[in-house]
């Protein structure tokens, strides 16, 4: 993989260029941000993966509607089976399937139960959202360089890991590296978290300094709340777990994080299965997780929640065996100035 990213090398110039020609088409309104009637908030990162994107928008849905804002979310739906509009939940019930709009916004909702929907065309999505749900607010999941749509917040977000990494072929731009865009793009962010997930606090590294000046910058960490049976739908305590060996199945971007909150659960972790990212589970994977399960001797699977709303569909195939997830809740470290923040933006 190494050998790969240094043989791409070449191409990062080329990419740069490309992003460095768009941007500025925005910039000097060539290309034009189009309005839509709601509040837009856009949630996004620099990097490929694995900022915490999710966690993000299901607190903010959650915080705007205690707020008194008809609040949905819209997102392009990635993994899915399906392309144009689709309507995944009318604030009632879910309309689709996990396949049809994808695991991130599938699981949003089961979350915040709050209107959604997915569309690669932004505008053309937050369009239909407004007019079949009446919201007034939209909470766009990774949308900071979808900028055909103009949003009234955009929130930039950063895993504290990857800032504190000095990795050379980490910080540089695809195809080679992790970053989207180039730091400088921060500038067109009015708020930088540093998502440190379950991580304590540390400094921003000095390289990076220059590009937080100027900015609201807030700090977010992950709070380990149970494990849920996703098929009884029972919610146990950390404690229940503890020294429980289980096969740990993980399809997530950034398994690290996950399984390093595991360990400090103190499940014992040393039996894992990792999957790609978005893995779209078939058969064949069900497969592999029983046979894996029984040759180790676990005492139960333990997964994220964004793999387990796709593993639900085989609870059939794995009635034997008990599926747990662990259920996480994003903080904020001040979250009445982040609120204050929020609100204020949103009413000027």
């Amino acid at each position: 993989m190494i050998f790969l990213r240094f043989i791409l090398l070449p191409l990062v110039p080329i990419y740069a260029l490309i992003i460095k020609i768009r941007n500025l088409l925005f910039d000097y309104n060539i290309f034009k941000e189009k309005k839509v009637n709601a509040k837009i908030i856009s949630v996004g990162n620099l990097t490929v993966g694995g900022s915490g994107k999710t966690p993000m928008v299901i607190y903010l849905s959650n915080l705007l509607k205690n707020n008194g804002r008809e609040v949905g979310v819209l997102s392009r739906g990635y993994g899915r089976k399906s392309k144009g509009f689709i309507l995944v939940s009318d604030n009632n019930k879910i309309l689709t399937t996990v396949d049809q709009c994808g695991d991130e916004i599938y699981h949003t909702v089961m979350e915040s139960n709050i209107p959604a929907a997915v569309s690669e065309n932004r505008v053309n999505g937050a369009t239909k959202l407004i007019l079949q749900t009446h919201v007034n607010s939209i909470i766009l999941d990774d949308a900071f360089q979808h900028r055909w749509i103009y949003r009234d917040i955009n929130l930039l977000l950063f895993e504290q890991k990857f800032l504190a990494d000095n990795k050379f072929m980490n910080n540089i731009l695809l195809p080679s590296g992790l970053m989207r865009e180039q730091m400088d793009s921060m500038k067109r962010a009015d708020a930088i978290i540093i998502n440190r997930k379950f991580s304590d606090i540390v400094e921003i590294p000095a390289k990076f300094k220059k590009y937080f000046k100027g900015k609201e910058v807030f700090n977010s960490f992950y709070e380990a709340v149970g494990f849920l049976d996703i098929k009884k739908k029972t919610l146990y305590r950390i404690e229940d777990f503890e020294g429980q060996k289980s096969l740990v199945v993980s399809g997530v971007a950034n398994p690290f994080s996950f399984i390093h909150a595991l360990k400090q659960t103190k499940v014992d972790t040393q039996n894992q299965l990792i999957f790609r990212d978005h893995k779209n589970y078939t058969p064949k994977e069900i497969k592999k997780i029983r046979k894996r399960f029984y040759e180790t001797n676990s005492h139960s699977v333990v997964t994220t929640e964004k793999d387990a709303v796709k593993l639900f569909k085989f609870s059939k195939e794995l009635d034997d065996i008990d599926i747990f997830y662990l259920k996480i809740k994003l903080q904020m470290d001040d979250e009445n100035s982040f609120k204050t923040f929020l609100i204020n933006k949103l009413i000027n």
